[in-house]
């Protein structure tokens, strides 16, 4: 019984982690005029430094739908914080990066940005977080297999 107890709590956990991340993804969005799943679609393309990344790879890294990540990538192309081409090698595929606009807001931010992840994760030390990290992407590789597990055949 206990485990099943631990296990509830901490999908409680996880989920109120995401709303806490949403919450603050929509704020740091405020700065911009723009929505808190724009601003991911924003540091998805900003973790890609100066390399594109298409519309799929974007879809995949959030977990979202492709057709998501195209009509919000085109919001963004509008307010000017990305730009959208179509690949040379296949007409199909739309690549994206960040404007100079975008990248400067970014980086006027990062200062401010740094100091609230000093704070979020002073209680860990050295490796910890690394370690975090790995065990959730186990989980996370784990409940994707589950989940195919349940949806059956």
């Amino acid at each position: 019984m206990r485990k099943r107890d631990s296990i509830r709590q901490l999908g409680r956990e996880i989920a109120s982690l995401h709303a806490s991340l949403d919450e603050l993804y929509h704020s740091w969005a405020k700065t911009l005029g723009i929505t808190g799943p724009q601003w991911k679609i924003m540091l998805v393309l900003a973790d890609a430094g100066d390399d594109e990344l298409s519309v799929g790879n974007v879809s995949k890294i959030l977990n979202v739908e492709a057709s998501f990540v195209t009509t919000q990538s085109k919001i963004l192309e509008r307010h000017g914080l990305i730009h959208r081409r179509t690949s040379r090698r296949d007409g199909r595929i739309v690549n994206m990066s960040l404007t100079h606009r975008a990248l400067a807001h970014l980086e006027g931010l990062a200062p401010r940005r740094d100091l609230l992840n000093e704070f979020i994760f002073a209680e860990f030390a050295p490796g910890e977080l690394d370690e975090l990290s790995g065990k959730l992407f186990s989980l996370k590789e784990r409940l994707e297999k589950a989940r195919l597990k349940v949806a059956g055949p």
